[in-house]
This record gives C-alpha cells, sequence and structure tokens, in this order.
C-alpha cells in the first residue's frame, strides 16, 4: 500500500513537473488503443472464418456505445467535482497568498521595528552564538550586522549589578559595560524563546541604557549619605554645644540655689534668684533647641506605656500655679469622668506639649485665667486636651504661621514677651508623630483656644477603675461663692456628681441667698477678700454643714477664721474635693488639716551617710557637687579625671573601704566616664568583689550617649544642670531601682 502511494506520488511529481510530455504520453497511449482495438475489429469482421452476425454486432455495438455513454457520464461528473474542488483550491489558496503577505509584512514590520528599537537586542543559539542584532546593539558595539551575526562578542563587564529572577525565569540585572563610547550601564531582560517548533531555543537578551538614571540615583545616594553625614555632625555639634553650656549653666544654678540657702539682705536675694531666673531661661532655650534638633534629625523617640491621664494633668497644673499665680492668674484643670484611669502613650511628650501650651497661656495671659479641660474626643479612643485662657489672642492674619518654627505672632509680641518661636513647632511636630492634631481658636483681645487630639487607648490594667469614689451629692444643695475659670470648673464637676450647684460671684448677693434654704456645703473662695470670706463662713454656720474655704498654697499656713469645716488649695484636685465633700457632715476637721493626698510610694528612706566618689574636671562643678551631698549628709571624695577617679577607686576597694556610689563625668581628660566604668566593672568581674552604683554626669541627652552609659556598666545618669531634688531623689532610690534615669 505504501509502495504505490509513493508511486502515485512520483507520477504526480513528474506531472506536475514536465505537463507536456505527460499530454504527449496520455495522447500516446489513448491514439494507440483507440487504433489498435478499432483495427483488430475490422480485420477480424473480414475475415472467412470469423462468423460475422450483423445482429450480434448491433447488439454487441449497442453495449460497447452504452459502456461508452456510462463511462463519458462518470467522466463529466468526477471532471465536475474536481473542477468545485480547484475553484475551492484556488480560493484557499488565494486566501494562503494574502495571509502569506501579511505575515511577510508583519515580520518585516517587526524586523524594522527591532532593527530600529532604541533598546539593545541581541539573540544567541545555545552555542553562544549571535543569531540576530538589532542596529542599537550594532551601533553600541561598533560593528555591522553582518561582522556580529555568528560570532560570540559580548561587551566587557567593568561592573556587575544585582541580579534577579522573575516567575517565569526571566532574569534581570545591571551592568556596566566598556563601550567605544565610553562606559555605560545597561539594564538586562534574558529569557529563552523558541523561533522554529524544529529549533533549538534561543537567549534573548533586551538591554536598556540606564546610565543617567543610574547615576542620578548614586548622585542622590551620596547627596543622602552627605546629608545624614551632616545632620549627624550637627547632632554632635549641639551635643557638644549642649554640653559645653550646660557645664557652666550647672555651676551658675547650683551656686545660685547655695547662695540663696544662706542669710541674705533683701537686695542680694533678689539678685541671687534674678541670676537663677536667668539661668532656667537659658535651659528653657537650651532644651528647646536640642529637641528641634531631634525632631530634624528624626531621632525623637517615643514610649509606649501606661500613666494615669487626670494625675498628669493635676501634675501639670500645680506645676504652673505659682508661675500664674505670680501674676494674679487663675490656672484650672477638669478631665471628664468618661475617660479611662490609665491609658497607654508616651506621658513625658505628652506632659512638654501641655506644659508649653499651657506655659505660653499664662506669658501672654495678663488677666483672668488659664484652663486644661479634658474630654473624650470625636474619633473611638480620642482624648482631647483643650487649653484655653483669657488672653491677648491671636489675629486671623497671625493664626495661620504660628506653627512655624521661629514665628510669633507679630514683632511686637515678641519683643514684649520674647520668646524663640520653636515651642509650637515643637509641640505640633510632636503631636503628629503620636498620630494626633493640634488646632487654634483664638480672637484678638479674647484669648486663644489650643486643641491636642490624640489617640490614647486605655490600658488593660487601668480598664473599669476609677481615680477615687465620687461622693453622693444628688439632691443636695451646694453654693460656690467665687469667680473665674476655676470656679466654673468646680461647678461643672459638681452637676457631673449631681449636685445642685449655685455660682455667685457677688458676696453679698450670697450673703442673702444663704438662709433661704439648707446646703449641704459651701465653698467660699478667699480670693473674694479675706473680711469677706471670714464674714461668709460665720453665715454660713448655720445654713451649711460643710463651710470649706479656696486658698492659693501661699496662703495655706495662714490663720483661718473657726466658721470654715476645712480648706481646699488652688489648683484643686478632684479626689481632694471629692474627700471632703464626702466626710460626714458636722465633722470639724481638727486643726484644718491639710487636704487629703495619695500616700506616698513605698521605698528606702533617704541615703544618709554615704561614701561617694565623684569624678568631675571642671573645678565649679566639683565644688557644687561637693557642696550638694555634703548638705545632705554624705561623704564626698573629688577626682579631677577618669584616672585619679580608677586610682581612687582601687585604692579604696583594696582598702576594704569600698564607696557605696560613684558619680562619674562622662568627658574627663586622660581617661574618660566610660572608660573609667569599664575598667571598674571589669575589675569587679576579675575579682568577683561588690557591686558598686555608678550613676553618670553629663549634659548630653541624646539618646546614643544614655545607651553608651548603660553599655558601659554604668546604672543610671544625672543630667546637667543638677537640680538638688533630684539629687537626693536618686540618692534615696539608689537600692530600689536598678537604672535611674533622671
Amino acid at each position: 500500500m505504501g509502495r504505490t502511494f509513493r508511486i502515485k506520488v512520483r507520477m504526480r511529481r513528474f506531472r506536475r513537473s514536465h505537463p507536456r510530455i505527460a499530454f504527449a504520453i496520455r495522447s500516446s497511449m489513448i491514439f494507440s488503443a483507440t487504433f489498435g482495438a478499432a483495427y483488430g475489429f475490422i480485420t477480424g469482421s473480414r475475415a472467412e472464418n470469423s462468423g460475422y452476425d450483423p445482429n450480434a454486432f448491433a447488439i454487441g455495438a449497442s453495449f460497447l456505445f452504452a459502456l461508452a455513454c456510462l463511462g463519458l457520464a462518470t467522466l463529466s461528473m468526477r471532471l465536475r467535482f474536481v473542477n468545485k474542488r480547484m475553484r475551492k483550491l484556488a480560493v484557499h489558496n488565494e486566501a494562503l497568498i494574502d495571509r502569506n503577505w501579511e505575515l511577510k509584512e508583519a515580520e518585516e514590520r517587526a524586523r524594522s521595528l527591532f532593527e530600529s528599537q532604541g533598546d539593545l537586542i541581541v539573540l544567541r543559539d545555545h552555542q553562544s552564538r549571535i543569531t540576530f542584532a538589532n542596529d542599537a546593539y550594532c551601533a553600541l558595539a561598533g560593528e555591522v550586522r553582518t561582522a556580529l551575526v555568528g560570532t560570540r562578542f559580548d561587551f566587557d563587564v567593568l561592573e556587575q549589578g544585582d541580579s534577579a529572577r522573575e516567575s517565569n525565569g526571566t532574569r534581570i540585572h545591571d551592568q556596566k559595560i566598556a563601550t567605544h563610547l565610553g562606559a555605560r550601564w545597561i539594564a538586562w531582560r534574558e529569557g529563552y524563546v523558541r523561533l522554529d517548533a524544529g529549533q533549538p531555543a534561543e537567549l534573548q537578551s533586551v538591554g536598556r541604557d540606564v546610565t543617567d538614571r543610574t547615576e542620578t540615583e548614586r548622585a542622590l545616594s551620596d547627596a543622602r549619605d552627605q546629608a545624614d553625614a551632616a545632620s549627624r555632625a550637627k547632632s554632635r555639634f549641639l551635643a557638644m554645644a549642649s554640653h559645653e553650656i550646660r557645664t557652666p549653666l550647672n555651676g551658675i544654678m547650683g551656686m545660685s540655689g547655695l547662695l540663696l540657702d544662706t542669710t541674705l539682705t533683701p537686695e542680694q536675694t533678689t539678685y541671687a534668684r534674678a541670676v537663677k531666673t536667668s539661668g532656667e531661661a537659658l535651659m528653657a532655650l537650651i532644651e528647646e533647641l536640642l529637641d528641634y534638633s531631634k525632631i530634624e534629625a528624626g531621632k525623637l523617640d517615643f514610649e509606649l506605656r501606661p500613666f494615669a491621664l487626670s494625675t498628669l494633668i493635676e501634675e501639670i497644673t500645680e506645676l504652673l500655679a505659682p508661675r500664674a499665680q505670680a501674676k494674679n492668674l487663675e490656672i484650672a484643670a477638669y478631665v471628664d469622668e468618661r475617660l479611662p484611669l490609665e491609658v497607654m502613650g508616651d506621658a513625658a511628650r505628652l506632659r512638654q506639649v501641655l506644659l508649653n501650651l499651657a506655659g505660653n497661656a499664662i506669658k501672654f495671659t495678663a488677666s483672668g485665667g488659664v484652663a486644661l479641660i479634658v474630654e473624650p474626643g470625636i474619633w473611638p479612643n480620642e482624648i482631647s486636651f483643650l487649653v484655653r485662657d483669657t488672653g491677648i489672642g491671636i489675629a486671623p492674619e497671625a493664626q495661620s504661621r504660628i506653627f512655624r518654627e521661629f514665628e510669633q505672632a507679630d514683632e511686637r509680641v515678641a519683643r514684649t514677651y520674647g520668646g524663640t518661636g520653636l515651642g509650637l513647632a515643637i509641640s505640633e511636630r510632636i503631636v503628629k508623630r503620636m498620630g494626633g492634631r493640634i488646632t487654634l481658636e483664638s480672637e484678638p483681645g479674647r484669648g486663644s483656644t489650643f486643641e491636642v487630639a490624640i489617640p490614647l487607648a486605655p490600658s488593660q490594667g487601668g480598664a473599669g477603675q476609677t481615680t477615687f469614689p465620687s461622693p453622693e451629692l444628688a439632691g443636695k444643695s451646694i453654693l460656690l461663692i467665687a469667680d473665674g475659670i476655676e470656679a466654673s470648673l468646680i461647678a461643672r464637676r459638681l452637676e457631673r456628681w449631681g449636685g445642685q450647684t449655685c455660682m455667685i460671684s457677688d458676696a453679698a448677693v450670697a450673703e442673702a441667698l444663704l438662709p433661704e434654704r439648707s446646703w449641704h456645703a459651701v465653698l467660699i473662695d478667699r480670693a473674694l477678700g479675706t473680711a469677706v470670706a471670714d464674714r461668709l463662713g460665720e453665715v454660713a454656720r448655720t445654713h451649711a454643714t460643710q463651710r470649706l474655704v479656696l486658698l492659693t498654697p501661699s496662703s495655706r499656713h495662714e490663720k483661718l477664721c473657726p466658721a470654715f469645716t476645712g480648706y481646699l488649695v488652688k489648683p484643686l484636685r478632684a479626689a481632694s474635693l471629692a474627700a471632703r465633700l464626702a466626710l460626714t457632715p458636722e465633722v470639724i476637721s481638727p486643726d484644718l488639716a491639710p487636704e487629703p493626698v495619695e500616700p506616698a510610694e513605698a521605698g528606702a528612706a533617704p541615703a544618709k551617710g554615704l561614701s561617694i566618689l565623684v569624678a568631675e574636671d571642671n573645678e565649679i562643678n566639683a565644688l557644687l557637687m561637693r557642696s550638694l551631698l555634703t548638705k545632705l549628709g554624705h561623704r564626698v571624695v573629688i577626682a579631677v579625671h577618669g584616672e585619679a577617679a580608677l586610682e581612687s577607686w582601687l585604692a579604696a576597694s583594696s582598702a576594704g573601704a569600698s564607696y557605696d556610689l560613684v558619680l562619674m563625668d562622662i568627658q574627663m581628660p586622660q581617661l574618660d566616664g566610660i572608660e573609667a566604668s569599664k575598667r571598674i566593672r571589669a575589675h569587679e568581674a576579675r575579682t568577683g568583689g561588690r557591686r558598686t552604683p555608678i550613676l553618670a554626669l553629663t549634659a548630653n541627652t541624646l539618646v546614643e550617649d544614655r545607651y553608651a552609659c548603660f553599655e558601659a556598666g554604668m546604672d543610671g545618669f544625672l543630667i546637667k544642670p543638677l537640680d538638688r531634688e533630684k539629687l537626693d531623689e536618686a540618692l534615696a532610690g539608689l537600692a530600689a531601682a536598678r537604672h535611674l534615669v533622671l
């Protein structure tokens, strides 16, 4: 069967290749057959013994004619079928021809596109020989296409970049290559493609010249590195400048404090206080500049720890109260009872922001007062802090720039009130870093309201707890004879507790109102006048079960009218107010005892009689440390540098009289405090001796400086300028605390 098919195929190929010869052979065969048949029939019929029968001949001729007609009909039908097939083949052939032309045009366009492509395109076979290279590749190679095809040409690689591979197998990498145009960076994409089913796959490499982009990225990277280096240099410079400023400032503030403890004339006391106040102002300026530097360098760190919200707010108002009362201003706080007892956040940074806002409010307020109100925010877990004052206000055109660096409302304000203009800028950046916002509402001459809204989630430990039990005031009448911001916040709190509060600012009206009903409590502000308050207290004896007078800290030790059952110190703590109102009626507070305070945390008593080694190279600071520690009852040995401190410590250890504490200055000649501490810890590790607590004395406040102290084996650090209370606190809590950060 296969052989017959091959013969037919060969015959068809021969006919297509030699049509005339095939026609001649076919015609000769047909003529020979026809002639032979006719000649044989005629010859046979004329023979004598042929037995010719006309009837039989006619029948045979008719039969043959019928066969011939049948054959012609069959042939005609076959020809029609073949013609129909030929027409279909012709149409299909035309379609194939058109398709072939389209493919050729597409191939030409693709080739033209490849050749004119700006990217480098090269195909290589399995032996790395070039089978195709476009014009861009040839131009960069400096060769014509015919010279490259069939060769293993490749560029010299000067630098190889990182390489990666995609999920489809494509390899991506950068190369710096040498060309006749100079060194160029090329980003390659390489993958295998199969151009013909019967041929092996070829490696297609497409490269793009990214020299400009790479050089730009490297220039930006170099610029970033330089900026980082400059930022680090600036931070180190500020740290060094801070250290150099804090060192003499420590002596100024410390010595002025010691001077104020001595017997001075009134004039000398005024001068000494002026020196200390100037030092504190300079210290505040340094802190602002350092905070601003940390923010600019992105090194402002935040903690996430639980803290008591109401305690923080009341501490802020108490801290600012002396400054406000020195200007005859009121300062008060109100914390909404719907807020959680404890929240999670950075209490130190929040305190810094609120102290800045409230401090500015006091500075720019001449009469009235400042209120710090804490309420739930508009979003879940958001807390709103409102700092409201009755000061000079801020003009609308100045409100848009008030949060910029070194900006104030106007030049007149800057000359009158002073300041660097950094406080609000620092506060705004801190609030934004904490995920909050700070806004301002103000009107010239009518005060300002700063709102700080920060997300502070409640801590799990303080969930469901309250700071103090609220007094039962439902249905009880309370008369508040006072005026100002503090009075309005007290009335607001009393109403929240259910009391029927009546606030009167006129003494005559209050005196007339007292006999109208039986009052559960009467609160009288002594700011109305000592005589007026005492008279109202006497009048209220028969009409109120509790009679409380509101005092300032400076007047709490003055003799009070016996008509009062107790007193409260402004700014009021909510717990103190609740405790006073919850007392049993008609029970007189013995000797007008001070307002209830929270019990102090259990801890060790202040450390007395310690043997302390002080390593300090500055003579004034060394004298200050000796004086402060001696006044606290400790024995002090001064070492002027690290080597002397190490020798003194070794000598004391060898003699069996080890120091109880070492106060180590960080920057000292010959041997700094870090290295001296390391050597002390190394000696303790070798000998197994008792660990001596070491506290660093430093004017540096950068985080890396703190880490360096702890890595050297120190137990904590004291920041210059030294505060006597903090120093005493550090010594008192030395046995209880592992690391002291003050």
